[in-house]
């Protein structure tokens, strides 16, 4: 209490009268600022999806083919945007891969992102750092950090990003990898080969598992396209970096190598990845009593505590009390 009132006090001597007033008003703000996400998040609706996607004309399907690819601006900053060595610039474009982002420019368009808040945030840092000086005296040691922090966390928060966005893609890929290989399997066994198989699966994952479906359909255009389908395997398992999938290759590799059924293949391996997922559910109901252990011991055992005991202490404090009277 002690605490409240001495911050009351020194708010109201430095913003006036209105000043608690204003911190409640900038408390509910803020509470409504962080409500928003929750607020606005809409649940997907499958069915709204798949009809959605069966209303698709023909004509749209044309019109997407036929859009050309926009003029790339950053062409004329490429040494600048991208980097020198041919190491680095593989993985860089390995990374965007996997996050989803197949642009051929996605790597100058994530390091010009990553400059320009950086400088966004530098200058933000440096006007904050200008208004606090003008009323309190600021030394160099403060300037340098109204400035430093602010430009690296604008640097920071595209990578921020997009590892989230590959852990999401992977995270998605690995829940919706075992109904894919037994759609599959279906597909194998009512006598589509395999190529039509890989078409069908990538079009009825598109409304569940849109990320899968992008790599599936990736695959059947560079089959289509006339590249081996080994290559176009790996390739696949190289850039989802899942490790499910990368068994599944080698798995359909040996299949097509030794000349044995992939409908077996599939089969067994499609078992297997219905066993895998009841095996990381399991593990995460495992895990939920220990997870919940501390909130019980922070929001039930205090409680549970002076419901208990606090009559027995104010009972001892009462005869305490009363005996020190009497003497």
């Amino acid at each position: 209490m002690d605490f409240l009132s001495n911050l009351m006090t020194g708010m109201t001597e430095r913003f006036g009268p209105m000043a608690p007033l204003l911190a409640v008003g900038l408390l509910g703000f803020l509470l409504v600022l962080l409500a928003l996400p929750v607020v606005m998040k809409r649940q997907r609706d499958r069915f709204r999806e798949l009809k959605d996607q069966g209303q698709t004309t023909p004509k749209d399907k044309k019109r997407a083919l036929r859009k050309t690819e926009r003029v790339d601006k950053l062409e004329k900053f490429a040494h600048f945007l991208e980097p020198q060595k041919k190491e680095e610039l593989s993985a860089a474009k390995l990374t965007m891969l996997r996050a989803g982002y197949t642009g051929k420019n996605a790597v100058r368009m994530f390091h010009a992102i990553q400059f320009l808040l950086a400088i966004l945030f530098l200058i933000g840092g440096l006007i904050v750092a200008l208004i606090k000086s003008m009323s309190q005296d600021m030394s160099g040691v403060d300037l340098v950090l109204h400035s430093i922090l602010p430009c690296a966390v604008g640097y920071y928060i595209p990578r921020y990003w997009v590892n989230k966005r590959v852990k999401q893609r992977q995270t998605e890929i690995i829940e919706g990898f075992p109904d894919a290989l037994d759609l599959m399997l279906v597909c194998v066994e009512a006598g589509q080969s395999l190529d039509q198989s890989i078409i069908r699966v990538g079009k009825e994952s598109r409304a569940g598992y849109p990320a899968l479906a992008e790599e599936f359909e990736m695959v059947a255009q560079e089959i289509k396209a006339g590249k081996e389908r080994i290559a176009v395997l790996k390739d696949m398992s190289e850039r989802v970096g899942v490790p499910d999938v990368a068994s599944f290759v080698t798995t359909i590799i040996q299949s097509a190598t030794f000349g044995t059924s992939i409908a077996d293949a599939l089969r067994v391996y499609s078992a297997d990845m219905r066993d895998k997922r009841i095996m990381r559910a399991e593990e995460k109901a495992n895990m939920l009593p220990t997870k919940l252990t501390l909130g019980t011991m922070l929001f039930t055992v205090p409680p549970l505590l002076v419901i208990l005991i606090g009559p027995s202490v104010y009972g001892m404090v009462t005869m305490l009390t009363q005996l020190a009277g009497g003497l």
